[in-house]
């Protein structure tokens, strides 16, 4: 009996402890990683780049894979976008610099003191990062396309899903690409308070949603456009002001906009 009263008393201080990490701790956690952050290196944060954007293109190769062997059904997307999933959990707990993430991570810093040198500073982070991710797509569509990998079935899986991705107008990219933005940024907020076993779990919930969803991503959804202009069923100049720019903007308005600016507000008295 005594023993499990003990346990009993531990669980209940983890609980307690767990409960009352404030708000303001959290902040400062997400704050310092985007101080760390800026801090880097640029060929540090290039190359770190270029493999999240490498990376991240194994979402639209495992989607794709599922997609070629499901039926055309309605109910199919419910299993196809657990491939989705894939991409983010290897950029993310790789630690890999992914542009989406960097939408609260160096804002917060930036927040806190809006000076020239943090704007600097911020730009050049989010221009590095985000070039980097589009030559790894990039590289990564030039590689599915041309260097014939895949069998022929499960390519036309990635193709169906590059094509449907492609069929949306600048503004719907821009519209769903606000929600997908606020959902990342939520992401980096919450990981700092998950043991490894919830990280990948909320990792998986996450993008699976923004999946499902059919939002836009601008990273995982570039390499699905770079797909089609390799093989000449898009143009470049459709691709990205079609595409990736409204993607862009509106992963950072939902991201830097609406959930930094919103995360800020509630803890700013108290920092």
């Amino acid at each position: 009996m005594s023993e499990k009263a003990d346990l009993d008393q531990d669980e209940e201080k983890q609980v307690d402890a767990y409960e009352s990490v404030p708000t303001s701790v959290i902040f400062e956690a997400v704050r310092r990683a985007g101080d760390h952050e800026l801090s880097r290196p640029a060929s540090a944060l290039w190359w770190s780049g270029v493999a999240a954007g490498l990376a991240i293109s194994t979402s639209v190769l495992c989607k794709g894979f599922l997609a070629s062997i499901l039926p055309h059904a309605d109910w199919a997307a419910g299993i196809s976008n657990l491939g989705y999933t894939v991409g983010f959990l290897i950029v993310i707990l790789g630690r890999m610099q992914l542009f989406t993430e960097n939408t609260i991570t160096p804002i917060l810093p930036l927040f806190l003191a809006p000076t020239r040198a943090n704007f600097t500073q911020t730009a050049r982070l989010w221009g590095l990062v985000f070039a980097a991710n589009l030559v790894g797509c990039a590289a990564g569509a030039l590689v599915l396309v041309h260097g014939n990998i895949l069998p022929g079935a499960r390519f036309a899986g990635i193709l169906d899903v590059s094509r449907h991705y492609a069929e949306a107008t600048p503004f719907q990219h821009f519209a769903w690409g606000i929600p997908a933005g606020f959902l990342i940024a939520a992401l980096v907020w919450i990981l700092p308070r998950m043991e490894s076993a919830g990280e990948v779990l909320m990792i998986v919930i996450v993008t699976y949603v923004i999946g499902l969803g059919g939002m836009s991503h601008v990273v995982a959804g570039s390499t699905e456009l770079f797909i089609l202009v390799a093989r000449g069923e898009l143009g470049i100049v459709a691709a990205v002001f079609g595409g990736i720019l409204p993607a862009f903007a509106g992963n950072v308005l939902g991201g830097t906009g609406i959930f930094a600016a919103l995360t800020y507000a509630q803890v700013r008295e108290e920092i």
